[in-house]
């Protein structure tokens, strides 16, 4: 990077704001994330400075906020979702709540005169949103640049002072018009140059795993997965072999066949450090006395570490001579809340206490923390990691534990205008902050799938006891005569997962429907009858950097295929489609 950064990112603990700064390095320019707090005299230099977006109300107590001398500096400066608010606020403008929030897919219109930030982009346009308040009124001397249905103020500017305000997010790849959005602010705004250019990474990833470890050695938890796989290889490239190990602990929780492919794979990278490590009991056995998503979640993360330790014990690794190395991607820290002003959405397994502890005290390698999984992959590349790994779809570090929801108790459906409300809570992300809500269910499903995602967004986006909308491709069991049954992760459960897993991933690789898409998760919700208290959700989206996602169609005659042999699976009642975007929804349901 240059000596200094041309452009500063403030973190105001939006989910993307790294992402921001990502992408405008990829644009070919130096960028730093500071804290949005900073005092202005510190930012002076600086090129161009961009506001990031974050889960906080403006006129609320304690929100973040700036020094609002930056607006002194004579420096451009662009507000991107909470970052416009926050400008429209602090130079004399007006943020309400607004009349419903407004989360993923959205089209974009100009205004007569689409301004300077907005020039060279098509007049109707695909943005992304993730907002609940709006500017109602602007600032003195900014203008209107765009709207959309459902957002008068979509973007504003000062082209004098050269202040830029946007309420949609130019930095994930969803929107169409961002990478010209954002050039247009860097270089033809704000007189940015080139001066980052990202070679020799690997030579400067592995510098740091060697200051970091110095003369100790690493021991690794490898899930078998693209990004711990990664990390692994960097640690041997950087260190030696002989100064890595690596455990692969069987949680039970993994997918059938899993830890077979994990020995095979590692033997075939010639990674012989590399030991299983039997574990079954020890996770699946508390999990029976958990049901909501973050509990769960804590448990297989604490007991990660439990396991941890009694291998360190075992192999006598506690001299002092061992730490700990995770694959951690970028994505995983800023969900578990890992900046300042960040919300937790979902605390990730190598996020708990536990796992907190050795970061504060100098014991855990991240060679990855910084990077996203689409980064990660082409460091696999570059490091010469076959194909067959580094494609891979990705698989949570929790396992299937995540994917197998339960409920604390029994509970009808509800009959509601737009379909059924199954009381199965699912963790959403709307407006940079965590939600934990129920699901809506379309008891039909017409071919016509896109426009099921489309009215998914717009039912999500008026309803705030929901974030996330399914529809009913097949069942055996009526909704009507359906219910949420009380339930835990069980081996019975476990198993029933297991199996729908392996038979729709079989059918994805048959039917090259396994390449369309970045992720399939399949999930297990307790719904249905006491014969079959079961129903499998099917959840393909698309995506880059899993910071957003896009619900993807599948084939028609593929999903009847699909619905019809998972229904020939003992104990479920009926196969469902997720329709939901990241923004609201996250990519697993917990």
């Amino acid at each position: 990077m240059a000596e200094t950064a041309q452009v500063k990112v403030l973190d105001t603990g939006g989910q993307y704001c790294h992402l921001i700064a990502r992408k405008v390095r990829e644009l070919g320019v130096s960028s730093e994330v500071v804290r949005s707090d900073v005092a202005a005299a510190s930012l002076r230099g600086s090129r161009a400075l961009i506001i990031s977006g974050g889960p906080s109300s403006v006129y609320d107590a304690g929100s973040p906020t700036v020094d609002p001398d930056i607006f002194g500096l004579g420096i451009p400066v662009l507000g991107i979702c909470y970052g416009q608010q926050l400008m429209a606020q602090a130079l004399g403008g007006e943020v309400t709540p607004g009349h419903k929030g407004e989360y993923g897919l959205a089209l974009l219109t100009h205004a007569a005169d689409a301004g300077k930030l907005l020039k060279g982009t098509a007049d109707s346009q695909q943005i992304w949103m993730s907002h609940r308040d709006v500017v109602a009124r602007v600032p003195r001397g900014f203008q209107i640049t765009a709207a959309t249905s459902t957002c008068s103020i979509a973007a504003m500017e000062d082209v004098q002072r050269r202040f830029f305000g946007i309420q949609f997010h130019p930095e994930v790849v969803h929107t169409t018009e961002g990478r010209q959005i954002l050039s247009n602010f860097l270089f033809s705004i704000s007189g940015c140059h080139a001066d980052w250019e990202p070679r020799q990474r690997i030579e400067l990833i592995e510098q740091q795993i060697r200051d970091t470890v110095r003369d100790r050695n690493v021991f690794f938890f490898v899930s078998g997965g693209v990004d711990s796989t990664v990390a692994f290889t960097l640690c041997v490239r950087a260190l030696g072999a002989s100064r890595v190990q690596g455990v692969y602990v069987d949680t039970g929780l993994m997918r059938a066949g899993e830890t077979e492919s994990v020995r095979t794979m590692f033997a075939s990278l010639d990674h012989n450090a590399v030991s299983v490590e039997e574990a079954y009991d020890e996770f699946v056995t508390p999990l029976a006395l958990a049901y909501e998503p973050e509990q769960k979640r804590k448990i297989i993360g604490e007991t990660f570490v439990a396991v941890q330790d009694r291998i360190v014990r075992q192999r006598h690794l506690l001299d002092g001579h061992w730490i700990l190395g995770q694959g951690t991607i970028y994505p995983d820290t800023i969900e578990s809340g890992g900046t300042a002003h960040a919300a937790v959405i979902k605390t990730h397994h190598n996020r708990v206490a536990g796992i907190q502890k050795l970061i504060e005290s100098g014991q855990i390698v991240e060679p990855l923390s910084s990077f996203y999984k689409d980064e990660v992959r082409v460091i696999g590349r570059e490091l010469g990691l076959a194909a067959e790994f580094l494609d891979r779809h990705p698989f949570p570090g929790p396992g299937l534990a995540i994917r197998c929801l339960c409920a604390p108790a029994d509970a009808p459906l509800a009959r509601v205008d737009a379909g059924w409300i199954i009381p199965v809570k699912t963790v959403g992300v709307q407006g940079d902050s965590r939600s934990y809500a129920d699901v809506l269910v379309f008891d039909r499903f017409p071919s016509a799938q896109h426009r099921l995602q489309d009215a998914a967004t717009e039912i999500v986006n008026s309803m705030r006891s929901i974030n996330r909308v399914v529809a009913r491709v097949a069942g055996v069991v009526p909704l009507e005569q359906s219910r949420v049954f009380a339930s835990a992760v069980t081996p019975q459960r476990l198993e029933r997962l297991r199996a729908a897993d392996q038979m729709v991933r079989r059918l994805s690789v048959e039917s090259g429907f396994e390449q369309q898409v970045w992720q399939f998760p399949v999930v297990l919700i307790p719904v249905g009858s006491a014969a079959r208290p079961d129903a499998v959700v099917l959840r393909p989206i698309d995506s880059t950097d899993g910071m957003t996602a896009q619900s993807v169609a599948m084939p028609e005659a593929l999903l009847n295929r699909m619905a019809s042999e998972l229904l020939s699976l003992e104990g479920i009642s009926s196969v469902f489609y997720d329709l939901t975007h990241k923004p609201p929804a996250t990519i697993e349901w917990e």
